[in-house]
């Protein structure tokens, strides 16, 4: 069935003493989009909206609108690999709004980061093959996907968010419904065609069908009529952005640990350092010291700087809400696309711009290749700064830090640094995933002695 009608029959059912059969049947010869308009829009019951689920694909994105695509904690969805698939064949995504010479710049940055990639690659392979021989209890061609699978780990630091890829998402209707509406309101074009493109299709029959059968109905008419930029998280982001440009000091040097874990005990200066941290370049540590000596009354004038757009349609915002324990972790995008995907997490991203300098492999270094990769990856962050923002940060290689605030409790604590440690990981988020685990030893004895972890110095690059 079409989700809206899923999400009229079940909500029908559970009003009804009728059995799902029969509710099934009574949908069949009634309107699910007057009954959507009634109970759903005018009357607020947003509940009816989680039982009707969407399936999407966005093929030919880049990874920059990927990741804000993904960026919902209700979500369901798998990503391109970078570890299993060959990108240097894709070419990669010019930003619209980027023409003349400043397009020819970026295209030729991205160029030239594409043939890196695939000197890279060629030269990991055979660099690891050399250093692991096959076990003989191994097929060849389970050897030669390890080994490549091995070789791209390395050679995606000069992948970068330009690069188009493709994702596909399981979602109710309420969590679509507040995807296109954040998506409306991204500071980059591509992002909001996309969300535009969307509403589309959400009003067209489905393009794949299992049989004729159900080709023959739009998948989410109502909701596509009824979706309006988030017009309060836009302006608030702008409003903050003002206010703490307007009232902070300069930061004079930024802290230099990669992970660093807070238990924050006053809520009203860690709801203030939450809505600063994304529209600044300070640590969230800093903020938090900083917000806790200001009075409340201080305090409160970013609370309602952030409150200013706020209508009585519009939830609180995401820096509202908060976990027992905060991680600001300094990582490769690389790494932070695989962490992105843990949604028991609140996540937030300080402004994409390649200040904070790129990762080496280890590994690319002993294959000798050290010089020519750092030439390209200065070279291109050097470019980035020279074309204009948000377009520039299309070019953000995956090798390049950015600083990430990840909220949550003990439970995913332990989750994340036990699944994210194993051997069978990238080594970029492994190290993070030990080092929160090693934070936590420091800040709870009694409960980092329960997160179970492996160390980076532990290795197996031919498992999977």
């Amino acid at each position: 069935m079409p989700p809206e009608k899923v999400a009229y029959a079940l909500a029908r059912y559970s009003r009804s003493p009728d059995s799902i059969r029969e509710s099934v049947e009574w949908v069949r010869t009634h309107d699910s989009m007057k009954f959507l308009e009634s109970f759903y829009f005018q009357y607020g019951h947003a509940s009816i909206a989680d039982l009707g689920h969407v399936v999407l694909c966005f093929e030919g994105i880049s990874e920059l609108a990927a990741t804000e695509a993904e960026d919902e904690q209700l979500w369901d969805g798998q990503a391109r690999s970078s570890r299993y698939q060959d990108f240097s064949r894709s070419g990669f995504i010019t930003p619209p709004d980027l023409s003349g010479n400043d397009a020819a710049l970026y295209q030729a940055s991205g160029e030239k980061l594409l043939a890196t990639y695939a000197q890279i690659h060629k030269r990991m392979s055979a660099f690891l093959a050399e250093r692991l021989p096959r076990p003989e209890d191994m097929k060849p061609d389970a050897y030669q996907r390890n080994i490549a699978a091995r070789a791209f780990d390395v050679a995606r630091y000069t992948l970068f968010l330009g690069i188009p890829t493709g994702v596909g998402q399981v979602t109710s209707i309420r969590t679509l419904e507040r995807q296109i509406r954040r998506l409306k309101s991204s500071e980059y074009a591509e992002i909001r065609d996309l969300a535009e493109e969307i509403g589309e299709a959400c009003a067209r029959p489905p393009a794949c069908t299992w049989d004729e059968k159900t080709a023959a109905e739009p998948l989410a008419p109502t909701l596509a009529r009824h979706v309006e930029p988030d017009e309060h998280t836009m302006q608030s982001r702008e409003d903050l952005k003002l206010w703490a440009a307007q009232n902070l000091p300069a930061i004079s040097s930024e802290a230099s640990e990669r992970v660093d874990l807070l238990r924050p005990t006053d809520m009203h200066s860690e709801i203030a350092a939450t809505l600063l941290y994304p529209v600044t370049n300070y640590s969230f540590r800093a903020l938090y010291e900083m917000t806790t000596s200001w009075s409340a009354a201080r305090r409160n004038e970013v609370i309602d700087t952030a409150l200013r757009s706020r209508s009585r349609h519009d939830d609180l915002l995401r820096g509202f809400r908060g976990g027992l324990y905060a991680y600001d972790i300094v990582m490769d995008i690389g790494a932070y696309r695989d962490m992105h995907r843990h949604r028991r997490c609140q996540q937030y991203r300080q402004a994409y711009s390649g200040r904070l300098g790129f990762d080496t492999p280890a590994s690319l270094i002993e294959a000798g290749m050290q010089t020519s990769y750092e030439g390209v990856m200065n070279e291109t962050l050097a470019t980035m700064a020279r074309l204009p923002e948000p377009a520039a940060h299309y070019l953000l290689p995956f090798g390049a830090r950015s600083r990430f605030l990840f909220k949550m409790d003990f439970a995913e604590a332990e989750y994340i640094a036990k699944l994210r440690s194993g051997v069978k990981g990238h080594f970029s988020y492994r190290q993070v995933a030990w080092d929160m685990k090693q934070k936590m030893e420091l800040l709870e004895p009694e409960l980092g002695r329960l997160m179970e972890a492996t160390p980076p110095s532990v290795e197996d690059p031919l498992k999977r």
